[in-house]
């Protein structure tokens, strides 16, 4: 009787550790590399007839116009498929690279702030910091989407405190390292995707000529795109 007793515990603990492991093998920290899913640049102008959706660079800070000068980039990222449901979250970092500074290798801190307010992605193209036509469809300085949805505030509608910040200088790669408001933002949308609005992302606005020139989702050499790294824990099955 005692080894018949013995026998039935070792096979009790024996299913107790295995599906201890199991939980342990689901709950693993994993890791997803996603590319920004839409990104644009607000240029300044009060009418919003200026955008760039879809050219390869996005700026950030102020060109050396004499007036209107201001830049600001929009950048999302979209997490389904790419992170299940339910999962936690447990650090955000987000890589971007510099193809030019208007200040050269002057440093510039670089915020971002969780958008409140949906907007788009559209067509237009520019070339340089100076902008180009605005197409139905783009995000503009006035405008979350051309031309009848508005920004509630001229140059985007964004939660005032940062949730992130890198200090940029000149050509190369950068990073926002994880904070905890950066991991809220994204467990926030991997809970409800349909807040899913992204960051805007402001520089140096004190003086002209701050501008930081990224490479975009559109950029040619697909490695130097923004780049969002993920860690998190799946729900247990």
């Amino acid at each position: 009787m005692k080894r018949l007793f013995t026998l039935l515990l070792i096979v009790l603990l024996g299913w107790s550790m295995a599906d201890t492991l199991a939980q342990r093998k689901v709950a693993e920290e994993q890791t997803r590399q996603i590319e920004s899913s839409k990104d644009a640049t607000l240029i300044e102008d009060p009418k919003g007839a200026l955008a760039n959706s879809e050219g390869e660079t996005i700026f950030v800070g102020r060109t050396g116009q004499p007036e209107l000068s201001k830049r600001r980039g929009l950048i999302g990222f979209d997490f389904t498929g790419a992170i299940p449901p339910r999962s936690r979250i447990v650090s955000v970092t987000l890589t971007m690279t510099v193809e030019l500074a208007a200040n050269g290798d002057q440093p510039s801190t670089l915020n971002m702030y969780r958008v409140t307010r949906s907007w788009k992605e559209s067509a237009s193209v520019a070339q340089g910091g100076r902008g180009a036509a605005t197409v139905a469809g783009d995000p503009t300085w006035i405008h979350s989407v051309y031309p009848n949805q508005r920004w509630a505030r001229a140059g985007g509608d964004y939660v005032r405190a940062a949730s992130g910040k890198a200090e940029v200088r000149g050509q190369g790669v950068y990073t926002w390292n994880s904070t905890p408001k950066l991991v809220a933002d994204v467990q926030s949308w991997v809970n409800s995707p349909s807040r899913n609005f992204g960051w805007i992302i402001i520089g140096d606005e004190s003086k002209a000529a701050t501008a930081k020139v990224f490479h975009s989702s559109e950029h040619a050499d697909a490695p130097t795109r923004p780049q969002l790294t993920v860690v998190f824990r799946p729900p247990a099955k």
